[in-house]
């Protein structure tokens, strides 16, 4: 039997998010019953609640960064008890039987991941996400959070810790690289601590300096401007690794002339625009344009335990459910330092 629990939805396309309500499935043999202590707000959530990526469906409760404690398990759950502290990122279901869920990659199934939010679950009913009192998810899909990190500051590590540590690991971010983080927002924060952590070299490349001290207090070793011209002289061939946090398009051409030979560029912010690039910016250093789309269930468990280890949690500022529509404002003005998170009691009151 379903259950209707309190949210916060965008009843339609670039609608402000207002308090309702929503059903929750029954917990099934696997699920377990999440009470959600606190939600992050993620740059994708108003991309998705405003139509940015495409038609999206409505009502919308965004919210992919979730953290709370099981309430109540099925009874063929083994990996979870009531009373464990628990997370869910940006998908609740995949395929599990294509060679990338074989692999732990679920976030490239083949037959496509099933979204936190704004996606049909594999019933064909639409999945809710995180601006919620609580979420039935199935075990397999859920992460543990380590005693060492607070709830609060976990949250944003279910996106923005997985999407920055996948791509870092993955391109092998450490002693003796010299990586780069394009924009020190709420992706960029988390991919300086954990650069930092791997033992690279870490530059921050922000519009302006505004930010810089922020960044050094982080983990960064160097900060330029990139609204400087020179910066692209003087930084030309220098770095291994740069990845792209940003959601607008860059002047790929120049970002690839910092790069050494062989080294790569990595995308993770997503902009709504196409974009363009001169291919002999790639072929001139056998350099690599690549992207990267958050991590598997096992990866961004192993991140979890990384940043529990280290103590890198999120920078955030936590905030009550009813100053969503205000955050997501901020937010496009790049306004917070560096993650909001809701307060998920505040939801229901």
């Amino acid at each position: 039997m379903t259950t209707n629990v309190t949210a916060y939805a965008a009843p339609a396309a670039n609608a402000p998010l207002e308090r309702t309500t929503i059903p929750r499935r029954a917990v099934g043999e696997h699920d377990v019953l999440i009470e959600i202590k606190y939600a992050g707000i993620c740059h994708s959530d108003i991309h998705q609640a405003r139509d940015g990526w495409g038609e999206g469906i409505f009502p919308m409760v965004p919210g992919h960064e979730i953290a709370g404690i099981v309430a109540e398990t099925g009874p063929g759950v083994t990996r979870y008890q009531v009373g464990d502290r628990v997370g869910v990122g940006c998908f609740v279901d995949s395929c599990r039987r294509c060679d990338y869920c074989l692999q732990g990659l679920e976030q490239y199934c083949a037959e496509g991941m099933t979204g936190t939010y704004n996606a049909l679950d594999r019933d064909g009913e639409p999945t809710y996400g995180g601006y919620s009192t609580h979420i039935v998810v199935d075990e397999n899909y859920t992460v543990r959070i380590p005693d060492g990190l607070s709830l609060d500051v976990a949250a944003p590590l279910l996106c923005a810790g997985i999407t920055l540590y996948s791509p870092l690991a993955r391109w092998q971010a450490g002693p003796g690289k010299h990586v780069a983080i394009v924009g020190l927002g709420g992706l960029g924060h988390m991919g300086v601590k954990i650069a930092h952590a791997l033992g690279a070299e870490v530059t921050v490349l922000s519009q302006t300096l505004r930010k810089q001290e922020d960044g050094l207090r982080l983990g960064a070793d160097h900060f330029h401007a990139t609204g400087d011209p020179e910066t692209f002289r003087k930084l030309a061939g220098s770095f291994d690794l740069i990845v792209s946090t940003v959601s607008a398009p860059l002047d790929f051409s120049a970002y690839l002339g910092l790069l050494k030979t062989d080294g790569a560029l990595v995308n993770v912010g997503a902009p709504e625009e196409p974009v363009s690039l001169n291919l002999f910016s790639l072929i001139g250093g056998r350099r690599t344009l690549a992207g990267s789309m958050i991590g598997g269930i096992a990866e961004t468990q192993e991140m979890l335990d990384f940043c529990a280890e280290r103590g890198l949690g999120a920078e955030i500022e936590l905030i009550s459910a009813e100053r969503i529509n205000e955050a997501y404002e901020r937010v496009l003005r790049s306004d917070v330092r560096y993650r909001f998170v809701i307060d998920a009691s505040t939801i229901r009151s």
